[in-house]
């Protein structure tokens, strides 16, 4: 399904912000003393976070970003028989969005634990769900059966050019917003799941400037990113399956998507979900926004990671990809940390 070499540039996100700028949100930039102080506490440095709010985005997710951007470059002739992707919840949000955007059908294949939230969010939209085991066959396999049966325009979640450049945007926009304040950043850190996101951030950031540190963060329990990157070639996720409370980041990475993170990102650091967890309800308590367990990976890198604070990084931006939380099982409610 997928080529291995990458188009993806600073030009193809520039270009896509002008295609989805009409059709997103311009999420805001929030800061936190609290968290500051804990960040500048624990390091022993003055540290300011800057973080850049996805979960404000349409479908509560910086998804919509890329789903866009490859649903609206498909021609009328494909477009008109549908699209179809596999997705744990977010990406299958923002393609059902975009499909009812440009009006046509849309095909999601979803694992069968993917949260209610997010299924229920796809079904809002119009689109067509067809639930498979939580594995990567099957959720390949399943998709190519609705390729086949529909004739429709596959979208990969992550490992395809205009999702990567769609998704890139996000630090084009966080740039901006940065500049009116008159603020520079040093560090970048985005959570890795599939790497589309790390991808395009990692475009951007480097494009901005070249010496900033990018960081992709990942839970301990899927961290073959992180692995991957230390041995030079793709791997899938040790024991066969990830072990983590980020739902959004079950997945491994693309080839395109590895290509570029191994050109790139300065490193990736792994932290234990117990951290995630403290992290999330730090946010949810003290900054009153709501954020899902996979965004919060990069705020318990900047608070809680060893690795981290020996890093020299003064002012840092996090991406906070999205807030699709089941409200009714809060996620620290029976956790101890």
């Amino acid at each position: 399904m997928n080529d291995e070499s990458t188009n993806a540039s600073i030009t193809t996100i520039k270009e896509a912000y002008k295609l989805v700028k009409p059709y997103i949100n311009k999420t805001p930039v929030l800061t936190s003393k609290t968290i500051n102080e804990i960040a500048s506490k624990n390091c022993g440095k003055n540290r300011q976070i800057y973080f850049k709010c996805e979960n404000f985005q349409k479908v509560g997710a910086f998804k919509a970003r890329g789903a866009i951007n490859a649903v609206f470059r498909l021609s009328d002739s494909d477009a008109k028989k549908g699209v179809v992707t596999h997705s744990s919840g977010n990406h299958a949000q923002a393609i059902a969005y975009a499909a009812k955007l440009r009006k046509i059908p849309a095909h999601i294949v979803m694992p069968s634990n993917s949260p209610m939230v997010k299924k229920n969010a796809v079904e809002g939209y119009g689109a067509k769900i067809y639930l498979c085991e939580p594995t990567l066959d099957a959720r390949e396999s399943t998709t190519k059966r609705i390729m086949a049966e529909t004739d429709s325009s596959f979208i990969h979640p992550y490992n395809n050019d205009n999702v990567i450049s769609g998704q890139g945007t996000v630090f084009l926009e966080f740039v901006e917003q940065l500049r009116e304040k008159g603020v520079d950043i040093d560090t970048i850190i985005s959570p890795v799941g599939g790497g589309g996101l790390m991808s395009g951030v990692s475009i951007s950031a480097k494009s901005y400037n070249k010496y900033i540190n990018v960081i992709g963060a990942e839970p301990s329990g899927a961290n073959d990113a992180f692995r991957s990157l230390e041995c030079g070639k793709l791997l899938a996720h040790s024991q066969g399956q990830p072990n983590t409370i980020c739902d959004g980041l079950l997945t491994t990475l693309g080839s395109k998507t590895f290509q570029i993170i191994q050109k790139n990102v300065t490193k990736i650091i792994t932290i234990e979900d117990s951290y995630i967890l403290k992290a999330m309800k730090l946010v949810w308590e003290r900054m009153k926004i709501i954020i899902e367990p996979s965004s919060a990976v990069p705020v318990a890198i900047a608070l809680f990671s060893e690795e981290f604070k020996k890093l020299n990084a003064e002012s840092i931006g996090i991406i906070i990809s999205g807030g699709n939380v089941e409200i009714d099982t809060f996620p620290w409610s029976k956790s101890k940390f």
